[in-house]
């Protein structure tokens, strides 16, 4: 069964960095978007960076600059570097797989469980 697992969350100062990873199992997945999303407490879920098998990628506005996603398709692994963190950029981090094609992960087929990450100021 195909399953998503992420790590790296924690807890960082204002200005600090985290690199999230996310373990793709259960099937190939280099023929999928894969991306991650961020939930905040009453906020909706928003849309953070993807990235294609050829390693084209898509960002947010709000982290461009800062947060830089990659992927090992040898081992079914995408890795979102996120520097320069900021508090509202407190959330959790969920990886996802789209296997449409679309950068901007729609549908996402498959969910990975989530990761806090806490950015204190």
């Amino acid at each position: 069964q195909a399953q998503l697992v992420e790590s790296g969350g924690g807890l960082v100062q204002a200005g600090g960095s985290l690199r999230l990873s996310c373990a793709a199992s259960g099937q190939t997945f280099s023929n999928y978007v894969m991306g991650w999303f961020r939930q905040a407490p009453g906020k909706e879920r928003e849309f953070v960076a993807a990235i294609r098998w050829s390693g084209s990628s898509l960002y947010a506005d709000s982290v461009k600059g800062r947060f830089t996603i990659s992927r090992d398709n040898a081992k079914n692994t995408v890795y979102l570097q996120m520097n320069s963190l900021k508090p509202e950029d407190t959330a959790v981090y969920s990886c996802a797989a789209a296997g449409s094609g679309s950068l901007i992960l729609k549908p996402v087929d498959y969910w990975g469980q989530g990761t806090q990450v806490t950015v204190s100021s």
